[in-house]
């Protein structure tokens, strides 16, 4: 960017990154703010009220060009907001979607506002649905199982920001294997896609564990959907995420297993999570 006088304002910068970043992403004016309000040390909201005639910190420019290599969004500012909470995030963990707060959408559907006692979050990565889940129900307390360290580490440390360290603990392991007990509440958002997939540049600079599942997207689903049904409470739930083009496979093998389920939708309508309840007849899909 140029370093004249006319770019010397927060306002000016953010048009010229605008522009400057419209070659590699659908929404180049939020990147920039979040670079932005990330290099000033304020929330993006601060930054469009009362930041826009400060001055442009020396930092944005190198921030908007990691973001014109394709570093993703969320590994540059180090934090991605989901459901109720903002998390830290960093290379070497999935970085939490939308998408995955149908998981969450499901469990209120089902539980209302007593919730659940018990959650267990399989491959929790950074921690977002379980700390999602028990940021919604104040009384619940859960386990997030990761064979990951990274992610552990980033987990445990999202849960002593949050306040949510007392009610959280956080276990290596590999999916359910080994595991005793029930749980009012199972969550899941396992690798799910094909290997050999085109993928952005952004989503391959995630870990690979976290995104690839064999020749067809399904292989951590017939080792993980069998160790689910003897760790689920009565009237409780299972919601397991899923590709949008996996619903018919992936029910499948919840069938082979005896287990009733429903599809739920996100809010684009693609089917988006897998649910099964583990006391009476599932409602229709929503």
């Amino acid at each position: 960017m140029s370093n004249s006088q006319s770019l010397t304002l927060v306002r000016a910068s953010l048009q010229q990154a605008t522009k400057i970043l419209s070659a590699i992403t659908d929404t180049p004016r939020l990147d920039a703010e979040l670079l932005m309000a990330h290099a000033l040390g304020v929330t993006r909201e601060k930054l469009i009220l009362s930041g826009l005639d400060h001055a442009t910190p020396p930092s944005f420019d190198t921030l908007v060009d990691r973001r014109m290599h394709r570093e993703p969004l969320a590994y540059i500012t180090g934090t991605r907001d989901f459901w109720t909470i903002r998390l830290k995030v960093a290379p070497g963990v999935l970085i939490p979607r939308p998408d995955s707060e149908t998981l969450i959408d499901a469990a209120v559907d089902h539980f209302g506002e007593q919730g659940p006692a018990s959650v267990l979050d399989l491959g929790t990565g950074s921690g977002a649905l379980l700390l999602a889940a028990l940021a919604e129900w104040p009384a619940a307390k859960g386990l997030g199982i990761d064979n990951s360290d990274a992610a552990l580490a980033i987990a445990s440390d999202n849960a002593s920001a949050l306040g949510l360290a007392p009610r959280a603990r956080f276990q290596k392991g590999d999916w359910a294997g080994g595991l005793t007990g029930s749980f009012d509440l199972i969550l899941c958002n396992p690798p799910y896609v094909e290997t050999g997939a085109e993928l952005s540049p952004e989503v391959l600079a995630e870990p690979h564990g976290a995104l690839f599942a064999g020749g067809d997207g399904l292989g951590d689903y017939r080792r993980l959907i069998p160790q689910l049904p003897k760790l689920l409470a009565p009237s409780g739930m299972i919601a397991v995420e899923i590709g949008a083009s996996q619903a018919a496979a992936v029910t499948g093998l919840f069938d082979a297993c005896g287990l009733a389920t429903t599809t739920k939708q996100d809010l684009a309508g693609r089917n988006r999570a897998i649910l099964h309840f583990s006391l009476g007849k599932p409602p229709e899909s929503t």
